[in-house]
């Protein structure tokens, strides 16, 4: 996570992945002694860095992602690249640091590593040398100079038998070595020499290494910490996320005052006449509306958090349920700030109804349509995980229910198939200006400033030029959006344990095509 500092992100996957039988000074012990083994001491207090800030160089960051897979001492570990941007002190050091734990902590470490110095080399004991899509050796890593050897390909002296091995079965530049000075035999050959040799000399040996692996005592799973541990943990560092972010939240609580300044000027003081009538509801579909339709904004974050979500899953650091639970509580206090402070200075400049309980509602209304354009933004960004797709997904969705509002077109002309049938009643937009308005309208009266003396009241108002709803009251609106807040929530939740199972199904029926 890229607003974490490297210690922040150590001491969180600590607490995640150790039980809580393990006392909190002996957790943060094991993570502070993992940053420096991993030599990060000197940049433990940095941010990680990444699009919204600078931080620590991307071989730091390799040996971060390190750090926080060997805390709970996992019985297989898989590394890909460990060495990658590490110069050749540093590849030995973190390289040496792992063959030492691998001992100490019984663990198994399977790594791929390009080009590795004569030093980390001997570090292995295994060797599986692959050279496209075949299996040129595999064995101990201490006999492939042998093997080389005894198919007329041998090392010479003082050369890294890694360099010799890649430069042997390397066939990517053959075509433009016409004017080399190398000598080399055909890459093509070497390989079919080699491959042909492992399967006649040693297929017997890799059968019983497979057979002893299958064989072996089966993995337990670590214990970890408990479902309400892990719920705390990422509560906590999922709000440092947004509190650090300024394109999370902070931004757009810029803009929305912006924007409700301009509201509040544009429809300032509107008074009691009968040409105030469209004028709050105009305001009151646009706050509702347009103004919540903003959260789109965070959509760039919503992907981040999405792939650190799918990595650590992957992982087993925690689950899907513990996920959508701490990006939910985390995010409430914060839709809660750019609902209330920029909904009272919309609120109170347009002079809307004066007392305190009608403004509550106001904002209650609005930070439950943030909440329910999270949730929508959310799912979207579970399915479409491209930035530019789901900004044009989810601003297509919005803009659809919008138009199934009752505002653009009054819910009597709206065509019956589809557009009133389902897609009006499950509209958000339709509780939320239909509770507004009632919030609004109910106990006031309308006077014609033209002379004529005539006066109409809200309840006639709503009933007949608005034509809202009147059989239940404006609460029975706030609920059902507080419902539908939980289903989006449960929808982001089956949507990402959908896609777990789904997406190996759909993988597998693409490699067979």
């Amino acid at each position: 996570m890229a607003t974490l500092t490297v210690s922040e992100a150590v001491h969180c996957s600590a607490q995640l992945q150790l039980p809580d039988t393990v006392p909190a000074a002996e957790k943060r012990a094991r993570a502070d002694r993992a940053i420096r083994q991993m030599g990060l001491a000197a940049v433990a207090g940095s941010r990680i860095g990444g699009r919204v800030c600078k931080g620590i160089s991307g071989g730091q960051r390799r040996r971060v992602s390190i750090c926080v897979e060997l805390l709970a001492s996992p019985a297989l570990v898989f590394l890909d690249e460990p060495t990658g941007g590490l110069d050749s002190a540093a590849s030995l050091h973190v390289m040496g640091r792992i063959a030492s734990l691998a001992r100490e902590e019984r663990m198994t470490v399977v790594a791929a590593v390009h080009q590795p110095s004569s030093e980390v080399f001997g570090l292995f004991h295994g060797l599986c040398l692959l050279a496209y899509g075949k299996m040129v050796y595999f064995g101990p890593a201490a006999d492939a100079l042998e093997f080389f050897d005894a198919n007329g390909y041998p090392c010479p002296l003082r050369r890294n038998p890694s360099d010799h091995f890649l430069t042997m079965i390397n066939k990517d530049f053959e075509e433009l070595e016409e004017g080399t000075t190398l000598i080399l035999p055909r890459a093509a050959e070497v390989i079919e020499t080699l491959v042909d040799s492992l399967i006649s000399q040693r297929s017997s040996g890799i059968k019983n290494e497979a057979f002893a692996i299958k064989e072996g005592a089966p993995l337990a799973k670590k214990r970890q910490s408990t479902f309400f541990t892990k719920c705390a943990v990422l509560t906590r560092r999922s709000c440092t996320n947004m509190h650090r972010d300024a394109g999370y939240y902070w931004l757009r609580f810029g803009i929305y005052i912006g924007i409700c300044l301009s509201i509040g000027t544009i429809f300032f003081n509107v008074g009691n006449s009968f040409a105030s009538i469209q004028a709050r509801a105009s305001m009151l579909m646009f706050t509702s509306t347009l103004l919540t339709m903003m959260s789109i904004g965070g959509f760039p974050s919503f992907v981040e958090d999405m792939k650190i979500f799918r990595k650590e899953q992957l992982n087993g650091h925690y689950d899907a349920t513990a996920f959508v639970i701490s990006n939910t509580l985390s995010s409430t206090p914060y839709l809660g700030i750019i609902s209330i402070i920029p909904g009272a200075i919309a609120y109170y400049l347009t002079g809307l109804q004066r007392g305190f309980d009608h403004f509550v509602y106001f904002a209650a209304v609005l930070w439950a349509c943030t909440m329910l354009v999270e949730g929508l933004m959310m799912i979207v960004a579970a399915i479409v995980p491209d930035f530019l797709l789901g900004i044009i997904t989810g601003s297509g969705m919005q803009g659809l229910l919008m138009l199934n509002a009752g505002f653009f077109r009054l819910p009597s002309d709206l065509p019956k198939p589809i557009w009133k049938y389902p897609t009006y009643y499950i509209s958000y937009h339709k509780y939320a200006t239909q509770g507004l308005y009632k919030n609004e309208f109910l106990g006031l009266t309308f006077e014609d400033l033209g002379g004529r003396g005539l006066t109409l009241n809200g309840e006639y108002i709503l009933k007949t030029y608005l034509q809202v709803e009147m059989g239940y009251s404006k609460w029975v609106d706030l609920a059902i959006l507080l419902a539908m807040i939980l289903i989006y929530r449960m929808l982001f939740l089956v949507t990402i344990k959908v896609g777990d199972a789904v997406k190996p199904m759909i993988k597998c029926i693409s490699v067979k095509v």
